[in-house]
């Protein structure tokens, strides 16, 4: 038996519809068919990010949407805005509640005044190492993405960054070193600010488009970002020392807006679900690669890389656990998920 032309458009649509409408419909139909106008229009996902054209990253998220574009027969469409011209974090959040914006590629600190809990591992000196971050992500992950969504936004995974390191103009070893630095901290980041206060350092809020100018002018003179960014933004050629010590873990996830997804079939919100999860492992995998590059890269330029003593080290940590605390006891992270956390690294 073949398929007509209206029972297929039906499917297309992702609505099953009755065997009859009355003549009127029917008419309007057959006119819109000849015309060869369709009965349903696509949903297009509009998305915002600071990924630059042609990077891998946008590469990537490109292909996943010509997939499900393809996978869905047209139904679900993706539109990119790509670097930054959207806005920062807090601006693209903004779009995306008047609806200008369905989703957007954010960092996790951009995510703090949806869901809170989305920054567990951006907390000070959790990590020792790359094992420990493998470790704490297999566990929680789920949990995070989870508590996301009950918060409004779809996620499709994490995507790191990287650890961010103490970057600056003049040698950092000590925290009563770090106190006297102007410290760059992204705009609207209160869980990172709060972090800064909480070592002692009076942080200076600007945009990620701002901190070169800042770091030209003397504004600032310090930053913490992980290698790979202070090379994409070419922040490393204003700043002559990395402070061996992996100060924080960094990572972005895209997200969109339940409300839109939601309006989306069960099979073709499987289909994004699938498609979305499959390029942010990609790009997880290959930011890794990228980090240990970059570290090597910084290197190479000649920024000196500068290791702690044992007894500084533990200085340093011992203000992590403070700040770790506070940031708990204020709501800022919920106590059980940091136990969690603590569990799954195994308390180094």
């Amino acid at each position: 038996m073949t398929t007509s032309e209206p029972d297929y458009r039906r499917r297309r649509c992702g609505v099953a519809g009755p065997a009859r409408r009355g003549r009127r419909f029917a008419l309007l139909a057959g006119l819109l068919l000849l015309a060869g106008a369709p009965l349903c229009a696509a949903a297009v996902l509009k998305v915002a990010t600071l990924a630059t054209e042609g990077s891998v990253e946008m590469k990537r998220l490109r292909e996943a949407a010509g997939a499900i574009d393809e996978r869905t027969q047209g139904r679900v469409q993706f539109k990119f805005y790509p670097g930054g011209v959207m806005g920062d974090d807090q601006a693209v959040l903004r779009k995306i509640r008047l609806g200008q914006l369905q989703g957007a590629v954010l960092t996790a600190g951009g995510l703090t005044q949806v869901y809170s809990d989305i920054q567990l591992y951006n907390l000070p000196l959790e990590f020792s190492d790359l094992a420990a971050v493998d470790r704490a992500r297999a566990a929680l992950d789920p949990l995070l993405l989870a508590g996301l969504e009950e918060h409004g936004f779809v996620a499709f995974g994490i995507a790191e960054v990287g650890f961010a390191y103490a970057m600056s103009k003049a040698p950092v070893f000590s925290v009563a070193e770090a106190q006297t630095q102007k410290v760059w901290v992204p705009e609207g980041d209160l869980g990172a600010a709060r972090a800064l206060q909480s070592f002692g350092i009076s942080p200076i809020p600007l945009s990620i488009a701002d901190v070169l100018s800042g770091l030209q002018t003397g504004l600032i003179n310090g930053v913490a970002v992980p290698p790979v960014g202070a090379i994409a933004l070419q922040w490393h050629t204003q700043l002559q020392n990395v402070l061996d010590l992996p100060l924080l873990y960094v990572y972005g996830l895209m997200v969109i807006s339940t409300r839109p997804f939601e309006r989306l079939s069960d099979p073709d919100q499987a289909v994004v679900r699938e498609e979305l999860a499959a390029s942010v492992r990609d790009v997880n995998a290959r930011n890794r690669a990228d980090h240990e590059s970059a570290v090597a890269a910084l290197k190479s330029l000649g920024l000196t890389w500068n290791e702690p003593s044992p007894e500084q080290v533990a200085e340093w940590r011992g203000y992590a656990r403070r700040a770790s605390a506070q940031l708990i006891e204020d709501g800022f992270v919920s106590a059980d998920l940091y136990q969690a956390l603590r569990a799954a690294v195994g308390g180094d």
